[in-house]
């Protein structure tokens, strides 16, 4: 016969609560507890663990690589300066680097700007109850999980030059003369700054979305009894209260763009010339078909330095904890 719950059986030892147990341990197993509970660094250490392993030790050596001349294919390499100086002096780097602002650039404007616009558009809509509201924000999230070969691949086919891409076939039907859009120096590059930002507005989309939604309400209640039109709520509430989200985004798009180089490697290959040849398709370049790792090394170390130089230029314009 079971016993009432709550009691328990004759000989049947009655569990112990966690403060019987802690009570019932010795008093320097009890310090111990204290303290371990207590203690941040165990819990963390997990993650620095994982960190360390997966992303430092890469870090480090990279940086022990770029005072070599190692190769993917030559063994026992050598400590020399050599490389750094021949692989930041290396003609074709400006061209890279103007390439690469252009591409990064661009898309960050643009991405901030249609991000921003679409995430407005989505939250009017849902305010109004408007149909479609949800197909649109959805369309946008597809460009985001979209891989960057395949979109690639898609954007090639817009743009292409022969008979079936999608672009020329509309500006024969209007009788427009066609546009060399991947083969042209001065129109390749914007072309892949498109095909960027249409995959990186989604992205945008989503933080500007969040950010729009945690805005008081009353601001603009009280700003519609005081009489300010649309565009005065935007421009002095919407916006000074996303200047946060826009930068966090901005650092974050920034670094992400940095290291595109996917949707380029299929839609122009880094061509015409070296017309969009950005600096992570460079160095893809350099280490997998010239074989040159140190090379590539510091040219990553360089990425690096820009990345880290740029999050610091946008944090300095982050609100400070007396103006929020």
């Amino acid at each position: 016969m079971t016993g009432v719950a709550g009691h328990v059986k004759p000989g049947q030892r009655s569990p112990m609560s966690p403060i019987a147990i802690e009570a019932a341990s010795p008093p320097h197993s009890r310090s111990f507890m204290r303290r371990f509970a207590g203690a941040p660094l165990p819990w963390i250490m997990p993650v620095i663990i994982v960190i360390g392993i997966f992303y430092l030790y890469p870090v480090i050596d990279v940086f022990r690589l770029s005072f070599t001349n190692a190769t993917l294919i030559g063994d026992n390499p050598v400590y020399t300066l050599g490389t750094i100086s021949n692989a930041l002096s290396s003609p074709q780097l400006p061209d890279i680097l103007w390439a690469t602002l252009i591409f990064v650039g661009g898309s960050v404007i643009g991405q901030q700007i249609f991000g921003l616009a679409v995430a407005v558009v989505v939250i009017r809509g849902e305010k109004r109850g408007l149909f479609g509201t949800t197909i649109l924000r959805t369309t946008a999230l597809v460009a985001w999980v979209v891989p960057g070969i395949a979109g690639g691949i898609i954007w090639q086919m817009l743009f292409s030059e022969a008979p079936y891409g999608a672009l020329n076939s509309i500006l024969r039907l209007m009788h427009l003369p066609t546009v060399a859009w991947l083969s042209d120096p001065a129109i390749a590059p914007w072309s892949a700054l498109i095909s960027n930002i249409w995959r990186g507005t989604a992205f945008s989309m989503v933080v500007m979305y969040a950010a729009l939604k945690a805005i008081d309400p009353s601001l603009y209640e009280a700003a519609d009894v005081d009489g300010a039109t649309g565009p005065q709520q935007f421009f002095f509430i919407t916006l000074p209260q996303l200047r946060a989200a826009m930068l966090v985004n901005m650092i974050l798009i920034t670094i992400m763009t940095l290291n595109t180089f996917d949707a380029i490697i299929t839609l122009t290959g880094g061509g015409p010339g070296r017309a969009t040849e950005v600096i992570s398709l460079y160095v893809f370049n350099i280490v997998f078909r010239n074989y040159d790792l140190s090379g590539g090394s510091v040219l990553s170390v360089l990425m690096l330095i820009i990345s880290l130089g740029l999050a610091f230029v946008y944090a300095s314009f982050l609100p400070k904890e007396e103006e929020q």
